[in-house]
């Protein structure tokens, strides 16, 4: 569990044996003239949610890239976490059914 502040936590499910702290990055101001990553995870339904919101953040000037896990039960891969990293200034994951 990665405290936040004393009213919220972010849980991490991959391990709490030994939890970390992790800071939390500021927001940006607008998603505008930023990239943002639509990370769908492969479940059901998902890419209609994304479809939705990838029309909502270019209608505010926002740049979208789409991003798919192989599967949802298991973590992304490392080359697809890479290249989200380098290609987007925020990344939205799609955890819908």
């Amino acid at each position: 569990m990665t405290t936040i502040n004393a009213s919220r936590f972010v849980l991490d499910p991959t391990s709490e044996q030994n939890p970390s702290q992790r800071q939390i990055l500021a927001r940006p101001s607008s998603l505008k003239g930023l990239t943002v990553g639509l990370l769908d995870i492969s479940k059901a339904r998902g890419d209609v949610f994304l479809d939705q919101l990838e029309r909502r953040l270019v209608g505010v000037g926002a740049t979208v890239k789409r991003f798919r896990k192989p599967t949802f039960t298991k973590p992304a891969p490392v080359d697809l976490r890479h290249e989200i990293a380098i290609s987007c200034n925020v990344v939205i994951e799609a955890l819908a059914d």
